[in-house]
C-alpha cells in the first residue's frame, strides 16, 4: 500500500499559478503516478499522470499546454505545475497511484489515492 499526501494548493487569481506537490511513501517503487480533481457537484475527473521512469506522459484536453506533470523519484515526489488558471479549475485535486500504467487515468479502478487539496481560483 502506498500512502500519499498532497500539499500546494491554495487561492489564485485567474492567471496565476500554482505548484502541487504529492509525497508518497510505503510501497512507492515502480509507481505510475496521476492528478485528477473533483468540483463540487462534479464527478472526480483525471488531469495528468506520469510514468514511473517519467518516459510517458499524459494530460486531460482541458488542461493541455498549461498543466505540467513532473516527478522526483529520489524524493517519492509528483508535482503538479498549473500555470494561467482559470475559474473553472477551481476543484479538490488528488494523487493517485497505481502499479499499472493502464489503469492510472482510472477514477474507479483500484490504486492509491491522497486526501486531497483545495485549489480556488478567482476571477
Amino acid at each position: 500500500q502506498v500512502q500519499l499526501v498532497e500539499s500546494g494548493g491554495g487561492l489564485v487569481q485567474a492567471g496565476g499559478s500554482l505548484r502541487l506537490s504529492c509525497a508518497a511513501s510505503g510501497r512507492t517503487f515502480s509507481n505510475a503516478m496521476g492528478w485528477f480533481r473533483q468540483a463540487p457537484g462534479n464527478e472526480r475527473e483525471f488531469v495528468a499522470a506520469i510514468s514511473w521512469g517519467s518516459a510517458r506522459t499524459n494530460y486531460a484536453d482541458s488542461v493541455k499546454g498549461r498543466f505540467t506533470i513532473s516527478r522526483d523519484n529520489a524524493k517519492n515526489t509528483v508535482y503538479l505545475q498549473m500555470n494561467s488558471l482559470k475559474p473553472e479549475d477551481t476543484a479538490v485535486y488528488y494523487c493517485k497511484a497505481d502499479d499499472r500504467w493502464s489503469r492510472i487515468t482510472n477514477t474507479d479502478d483500484g490504486g492509491s489515492w491522497g486526501q486531497g487539496t483545495q485549489v480556488t481560483v478567482s476571477s
